[in-house]
């Protein structure tokens, strides 16, 4: 058959990265990303990008671990590199901190990160509510620069980018052998994934270069995560809330909680607040499917979901969608080659 021509649709993080690792495995596909937003309009920019997993309690943990090394010797390969800079890409080293002590004082990740230990009493003399820590080094992605490196890579490959609002898969049945879904919370809509839902998560964007370390509060709601250029403040985690406007209220939460972990954020100026929602479900969708209409077929791949951990398991995720895009194209050739026999 001629070559397999792939459509990807959704340019965030996830999309990106999938149609990468497509065009480097598959180099005689086409590859295509379909998405009505790229950077700097995507959910994708307004994230954090620290390398901290999130759980997703219907993934095992093993598959957990190994899509977030994945991602962290990516990333850590490209911050060895002449382009970290323009990636957007800092290892960058601080504390998790626990009012009480957790059950889990190793979480699954504690040996893909560097340096991993628990906190010394002095260094806990530095948060006097908190009673437990845990400190390493990390990587952390300034997301926009990312996005525009990630595009910067897929041209280069060849990939085509088009600005086009996909209302369903099957509409692009004629113009593509297989569909890869990174839709992340269009997928709501545009499936009709009902076990999709929206955490609302209003972000601070400040100026405060001083502050050089992350913290981060066990329950992973308040967090400080300085970047190459500015510090993000966060945050809120709204179940079921669609709402991008900003909360004058939530800000200055925001701001307190923060400043009680630094109190020198006080000082943070050039305040800009952002909000996104992050496509939520038990666990991440990775799998491939079969659309039938009148008896023509359209293989789908799946890849979203990724909630609030997208970045720390964003390259795994990448490549295990990218194989399960071999696959198809695989059983493509095999039906083509059969109906010339």
């Amino acid at each position: 058959m001629a070559a397999p021509k792939v459509a990807v649709v959704g340019a965030g993080v996830v999309g990106l990265s999938t149609a990468l690792c497509i065009a480097e495995t598959c180099p005689s596909c086409s590859v295509t990303v379909l998405s009505d937003q790229f950077s700097p309009n995507t959910t994708s920019d307004v994230a954090a990008g620290m390398l901290i997993p999130h759980t997703y309690p219907g993934t095992p943990i093993h598959t957990q671990k190994q899509w977030f090394k994945e991602t962290f010797t990516y990333l850590f390969a490209i911050n060895n590199s002449a382009e970290a800079s323009e990636a957007g890409i800092s290892l960058i080293s601080g504390w998790q901190v626990f009012k009480n002590t957790p059950k889990e004082e190793l979480p699954f990740w504690s040996d893909v990160v560097l340096g991993f230990r628990p906190m010394s009493e002095a260094e806990l003399q530095k948060f006097p509510q908190h009673q437990f820590g845990q400190a390493f080094t990390t990587l952390k992605c300034d997301c926009p620069p990312y996005l525009l490196w990630l595009e910067k890579r897929l041209k280069a490959t060849g990939v085509q980018m088009r600005t086009r609002k996909v209302a369903n898969l099957w509409e692009l049945h004629s113009e593509y052998n297989i569909v890869v879904n990174c839709a992340g919370i269009g997928a709501h809509q545009l499936v009709g994934d009902e076990k999709l839902f929206p955490v609302r998560g209003q972000v601070l964007k400040v100026h405060a270069p001083w502050v050089k370390n992350f913290i981060r509060d066990g329950d992973g709601l308040t967090y400080i995560y300085p970047g190459i250029h500015r510090v993000t403040l966060g945050g809120t985690r709204e179940r079921d809330s669609w709402s991008l406007s900003p909360d004058p209220g939530t800000t200055k939460d925001i701001l307190d909680r923060c400043c009680s972990l630094e109190p020198s954020l006080r000082g943070a100026e050039d305040i800009k607040v952002k909000v996104g929602l992050r496509p939520s479900r038990q666990c991440v969708r990775l799998q491939k499917e079969v659309l039938s209409q009148g008896g023509v077929k359209l293989p789908v791949v799946h890849n979203y979901g990724h909630g609030a951990g997208g970045f720390s398991v964003h390259r795994g995720t990448a490549k295990e969608a990218a194989r399960l895009v071999g696959e198809c194209i695989a059983a493509l050739q095999g039906s083509s080659s059969r109906a010339k026999l």
